[in-house]
């Protein structure tokens, strides 16, 4: 135990060590420092001088004179001044008798404001206090859809659809003749077996609200459970009758 924590003495360890010398690694160095360098130089050292700034000194005849900063006209080329030199003639003048032609509706040209017809006004109401306008196309005051051809009459997709269901119902009344095994509820008794239908599910309903709150015997809960599936059957019969007006039953 001793010896693993002082080793044994020896004569080598009188020896004087050197110290260990600790190598740095190198140091980092970008690849960009070049270029880094150079932008640096350019963006810099181009307005580096030594003392002031050398600029040209203002001549005496470049003084600041009078109204030289107002804005000026543009000069005036010399070709205006020049005759005209061309040998075509102008048109002749037109004869008196030649009359322009009248009633034609053409766009706004100023040049032919002698020859065009006035547009008439698109007819519009006031509909505000301050004169807001609006075409009375739009305003629903112009009975422009009661004078239609087809005003009044039933759609042809309308027509189609009737008579699909007029002919969907004749077949099914005849299957139903030649089977002879099905007979129609009248208007009475279908009116009969509802009101019959509703008075059981009150009768059911106000014996369901007759029920303890607490259910904890097994034939409560049972007994609850049969009448909300009679109440639940007996409404999905009265929205049965309800629905349809033609109730088929068999004809027993």
């Amino acid at each position: 135990m001793s010896e693993a924590i002082y080793p044994p003495e020896s004569v080598y360890n009188c020896i004087p060590k050197e110290p260990d010398e600790i190598k740095k690694p190198p140091r980092y160095v970008s690849k960009y420092r070049p270029a880094v360098i150079l932008e640096h130089k350019l963006t810099k050292d181009a307005k580096k001088t030594m003392g002031p700034q050398k600029l040209e000194l203002p001549s005496p005849d470049k003084y600041l004179k009078k109204h030289s900063k107002q804005p000026q006209p543009p000069q005036k080329s010399e070709d205006v001044h020049k005759t005209c030199t061309s040998t075509m003639r102008k048109p002749p003048v037109t004869a008196q008798n030649n009359n322009p032609l009248m009633g034609i509706q053409t766009k706004r040209d100023f040049l032919q404001t002698t020859v065009m017809v006035p547009k008439k006004p698109k007819a519009s109401c006031v509909n505000t206090k301050k004169g807001h306008k609006q075409l009375l196309e739009n305003s629903g005051l112009v009975p422009k859809y009661i004078m239609k051809k087809d005003y009044g009459e039933v759609p042809e997709y309308l027509r189609q659809r009737n008579e699909a269901e007029r002919k969907a119902k004749e077949e099914h009344e005849h299957f139903v003749k030649e089977q002879k095994v099905m007979k129609e509820l009248s208007v009475e008794e279908q009116l009969a077996t509802l009101e019959g239908l509703k008075k059981k599910w009150d009768e059911l309903h106000h014996e369901y609200q007759g029920l303890p709150l607490l259910t904890d015997t097994l034939s409560k809960k049972d007994h609850k459970i049969r009448l909300e599936e009679k109440m639940s059957q007996l409404e999905k019969d009265i929205s049965f009758f309800e629905r349809f007006k033609t109730i088929y039953i068999p004809d027993n």
